[in-house]
């Protein structure tokens, strides 16, 4: 028969166990997949090729980075934004062009006049 300090430390166990699982669930959520990617691995590329895209905008002299916004999915970059000009836009693309592992990009920059 359990006595009461035993009962007592089963509970703070069970409960100590419930919330660890509950934080490493939180945790773990924060990592997830998104639709449309079947592994991490595919995450932290799409990751790592809008950094760089994003790194050769600050780099550039031609691209306001802070204008412009990049999203990756599956090696697809997506642009969106304003521009100055035309050139400018059409910078932008070839940049995201140049990286590594973009498989393509959608340019839906729009040029301010």
């Amino acid at each position: 028969m359990p006595t009461p300090t035993s009962h007592r430390v089963l509970s703070f166990g069970t409960a100590l166990a419930a919330t660890l699982c509950a934080m490493a669930l939180t945790l773990a959520s924060g990592c997830t997949v998104t639709r449309g990617q079947s592994s991490m691995g595919e995450y932290f590329d799409d990751v790592g090729v809008t950094t760089a895209v994003k790194a050769l905008f600050v780099d550039s002299r031609q691209v306001d980075a802070v204008a412009i916004s990049v999203e990756t999915l599956n090696g697809e970059v997506q642009l969106t934004g304003f521009a100055k000009s035309a050139f400018e836009r059409a910078e932008a693309e070839r940049l995201a062009r140049s990286v590594k592992g973009v498989r393509a990009v959608q340019n839906r920059i729009a040029v301010r006049q």
